[in-house]
């Protein structure tokens, strides 16, 4: 069982706070801790949830490397509202045999705290499997007890190879270079879409789940063995998903999504495809069903994930690496024009190139309007699960 680790207050506590090599700049306005004290297992993809008590619960996947490492599972802690501390960590999802691995938690409007997550089948991303438990009570200590779980087998019809074909296309892409035993990348992409096994199988989670004023329930995900994204969707409260047609691009993944006052929806996207590395948008104007392809932004990205959400205030908030190389800073950007524009961004965690890195972010704003953001920390002296908590003035201050 790893050590407890906390921040204590103040302004920014120094990394060596629990036992990493350097000393993080303070900063007003901002507390931030490790959630348990650095370690040489490889710790990644955090995702944080305010709980009904107002509690925070926090989990990351936890083990000796990614889908090829067997031991690999969900660990989870709470954040104690009333002592400001993360406690003892806990399992929340193990397989035996095979890699669990990014995790997102989520609670819906009943109150019921949801953990959904993959199982990595013959250590290949495409072949995982989307997973879900659910608590109808949270609990206040330790890993909560599951009331359900299941697995959310999703079925794109072969309605998603002529998406796939007809998002290709509208992006016109440049695909001169061409040999038989070569074929361009969209129309490789195009022919397994046509497979059904391929198409179902391999959807992954990484962000959020996004709630619409209608009750349903957008969850983003993405396929490394399609470099594309879509959204389960469900309009029962969760007990059944469908499929949205493909966000098609080149390298569009791990969406986070967003809703504009005119019901609008944009989604955000990690880059994975060839230069310029910027962050990917795409757009539905049906609640989720169909999506516009991804097109770039003017937002650096280096191939690792984001996230944003929309503030109390109006404002939208986006925690990203903003380098178009390398994961070396961690910043907050803000939109006053729902995602139009954003601001300068101001940097949450910061190393020299080749030095610590920081990703992987997931945030909240709690019912107080504190801004809680956790990411991967890696360090040259071991690796962690880092907690940040914005308060007002440090958000204002963004402009």
């Amino acid at each position: 069982m790893m050590r407890r680790c906390f921040a204590t207050l103040g302004w920014v506590l120094s990394l060596a706070v629990c036992g990493a090599s350097a000393r993080a700049t303070p900063d007003p306005g901002m507390l931030s801790g490790n959630i348990f004290p650095l370690q040489q297992k490889h710790v990644h993809s955090s995702s944080i949830v305010e709980l009904p008590d107002g509690d925070l619960l926090a989990c990351w996947y936890h083990g000796s490397g990614e889908r090829q490492a067997n031991d690999v599972r969900v660990l989870g802690s709470r954040w104690r509202r009333d002592d400001s501390r993360w406690g003892p960590t806990f399992t929340l999802a193990d397989t035996p045999g095979l890699p669990d691995c990014n995790p997102v938690l989520f609670v819906d409007r009943r109150g019921r705290l949801w953990l959904f997550w993959i199982v990595v089948v013959a250590n290949r991303w495409e072949h995982s499997l989307l997973k879900y438990r659910r608590a109808d009570d949270p609990g206040d200590d330790g890993a909560p007890r599951w009331t359900w779980q299941d697995t959310i087998q999703l079925l794109p019809g072969d309605g998603f190879q002529r998406a796939v074909r007809e998002g290709f296309r509208s992006l016109e892409l440049e695909e001169d270079l061409w040999a038989e035993y070569a074929p361009p990348y969209s129309r490789g992409i195009t022919a397994a879409a046509g497979d059904a096994i391929k198409r179902q199988t391999g959807w992954m989670t990484r962000t959020h789940p996004v709630v619409l004023p209608t009750g349903r329930i957008l969850l983003p995900l993405y396929s490394d063995g399609f470099n594309l994204s879509l959204m389960a969707i469900s309009d029962d409260g969760g007990d059944s998903w469908r499929a949205s047609s493909p966000i098609v691009g080149l390298g569009p993944i791990q969406p986070t999504v967003l809703r504009r006052k005119d019901g609008t929806l944009l989604a955000l996207h990690r880059d994975s495809g060839n230069a310029p590395a910027r962050v990917l948008q795409s757009i539905s104007k049906d609640d989720g069903v169909t999506w516009s392809p991804a097109v770039d932004t003017r937002l650096p990205n280096p191939g690792s994930s984001l996230e944003a959400i929309a503030l109390r205030s109006g404002r939208w908030l986006l925690v990203c690496n903003d380098t178009e190389r390398g994961r070396h800073r961690l910043s907050v950007a803000i939109s006053s024009d729902e995602g139009a524009s954003w601001t300068p961004t101001r940097p949450l965690a910061q190393s020299e190139p080749g030095g610590s890195s920081f990703s992987y972010p997931s945030v909240l704003q709690s019912r107080d309007g504190t801004v809680h953001v956790t990411y991967t920390l890696s360090t040259p002296s071991g690796k962690s699960i880092r907690h940040a908590r914005l308060g007002s003035d440090w958000l204002r201050s963004i402009r």
